[in-house]
């Protein structure tokens, strides 16, 4: 009988509180969460933007899905830019 690898095997190593691997756990759930809000932001915006298009009276809801789009992608931005300095 095969034994099951370990995560040393599929080359993840532990996630215990020294390994680099933990180190870069906060990082990468950040990116993730960032890079969602994004994405839902800018549908929002498209969404926003075809009910101006046709009519509906929804400028307001597509202004401010545009602002807070623009404000999330320049502060992840700045994130990254501070990230890559340390």
């Amino acid at each position: 009988m095969a034994q099951p690898e370990t995560d040393d095997a599929a080359g993840l190593g532990a996630l215990e509180p020294v390994t680099r691997q933990r180190a870069q756990l906060r990082t990468r759930i950040a990116d993730v969460a960032w890079t969602a809000l994004c994405v839902i932001l800018l549908f929002w915006g498209i969404w926003s933007a075809v009910g101006v298009a046709g009519g509906v009276s929804a400028w307001a809801y597509s202004a401010v899905a545009w602002v807070l789009l623009a404000m999330a992608l320049v502060t992840r931005a700045v994130a990254a830019r501070s990230r890559t300095r340390i």
